[in-house]
């Protein structure tokens, strides 16, 4: 006997049949824009690696919620600080 197939569903449902409740996703917000005194620099190690994942990747604007200028620029710096060898290109390896 096989098992019958459940539709599928790409997020939170509003109501209907099989019930579900909406989840409250709070706004993101650029926090370049926000706090104007927050400068760019690749030197300041501490504030870009909150943009890498623990893989070593750059974390997406729809992750960080950054804007499109700043996570154009943020990716330059990052970059930056890379080939300087102040934050590393992957994560180590862990066996």
């Amino acid at each position: 006997m096989s098992t019958p197939m459940r539709p599928r569903h790409n997020g939170p449902r509003e109501g209907g049949p099989g019930g579900g409740k909406k989840r409250y996703v709070r706004k993101k917000f650029c926090r370049f824009c926000a706090e104007k005194e927050l400068q760019l620099d690749y030197k300041n190690v501490y504030m870009i690696k909150q943009f890498i994942s623990e893989r070593g990747k750059i974390v997406p604007r729809r992750i960080s919620g950054t804007c499109a200028s700043h996570q154009r620029k943020l990716t330059v710096e990052l970059k930056k600080a890379r080939v300087v060898a102040l934050v590393p290109f992957t994560a180590t390896q862990v066996r």
